[in-house]
């Protein structure tokens, strides 16, 4: 489920420069495959990508980096991690409530 999904805040007040949606649009239209699913900004519990937050911050809550060069090649591995795992996205996404169940 999660690899062909992109999740797009969809805001009436547009943060971005118009041809930049535009590109985005042609984008998304041109692969049949990809599903885009559009939530309200400012919904932190709509979002899945809150909980890829949480996991992360989960996993380094214990350590004691002594830089901050270090801290952040300890988030990019997890983080490349995480991407290596499909049901634990999926678990992400299923959490927001907006699919009931993953595929």
């Amino acid at each position: 489920m999660a690899a062909g999904c992109i999740f797009r805040p969809h805001s009436a007040h547009r943060t971005r420069p118009h041809h930049v949606d535009a590109a985005m649009r042609e984008l998304i239209e041109a692969r049949q495959w990809l599903t885009v699913f559009r939530f309200p900004v400012y919904t932190p519990d709509l979002n899945p990508a809150e909980g890829v937050w949480a996991h992360l911050k989960n996993s380094l809550g214990n350590l004691a980096p002594c830089s901050l060069d270090e801290i952040a090649g300890l988030a990019r591995s997890r983080l490349k991690r995480t991407q290596y795992q499909p049901g634990l996205l999926d678990g992400f996404i299923a959490e927001t409530g907006i699919i009931p169940a993953p595929p």
